[in-house]
């Protein structure tokens, strides 16, 4: 997998101060996508052990609220081998801190009822994600107004919660608090 670059001290892709990978590849190829040049799977850098390690002691800096994984596309086939050993090692290092996920695949439809059936990374990778935003970014449903995502068809799923109930719960902002180190 390759990555197309990492945000540091970002607060635009979940709650708190974040640290946030950008992979590289995606074939969803929405229009009006903010990113386009990371829907090449061979754009950015090669994601290495060292980039991994990197991630992970920054990210344990204790004014950060949790990692965002984004794109490109995380949930690509082609991508969630290299992502499951960063997100598995982040989740035992830093257990109170949370891990959001943005993808264009759907979480029931595609990840749920596809991906998961295929490939068990999936599933790994779900049962660590705390937040999960779905959908493809639609242009004519931009709303610049909304609460961490582009277009009103995007959900903010609570993964846990779902996985529990066997049906898509929606997050809830209010039941996110900021972690007593956090800097606002």
């Amino acid at each position: 997998m390759n990555y197309a670059n990492f945000k540091e001290y970002d607060i635009a892709n979940g709650p708190g101060i974040r640290f946030s990978l950008f992979v590289s590849g995606c074939t969803h190829h929405c229009k009006g996508c903010f990113n386009q040049e990371t829907w090449d799977f061979n754009y950015g850098k090669p994601f290495t052990k060292e980039t991994e390690d990197y991630i992970l002691k920054e990210v344990g800096q204790e004014f950060y609220e949790g990692l965002t994984l984004l794109g490109g596309e995380p949930m690509e086939p082609a991508n969630q081998k290299a992502l499951l050993s960063l997100v598995t090692r982040f989740k035992e290092m830093y257990p109170q801190k949370n891990l959001w996920c943005f993808t264009g695949y759907l979480y029931d439809r595609d990840l749920l009822d596809n991906f998961a059936k295929k490939m068990p990374e999936t599933m790994e990778l779900l049962k660590r994600i705390d937040v999960l935003v779905d959908g493809e970014f639609v242009l004519e449903k931009k709303d610049v107004t909304l609460l961490f995502k582009g277009s009103s068809n995007q959900r903010t799923i609570d993964v846990q919660k779902s996985l529990t109930s066997g049906t898509v719960v929606p997050w809830d902002p209010r039941d996110t608090s900021m972690s007593p180190s956090s800097k606002i």
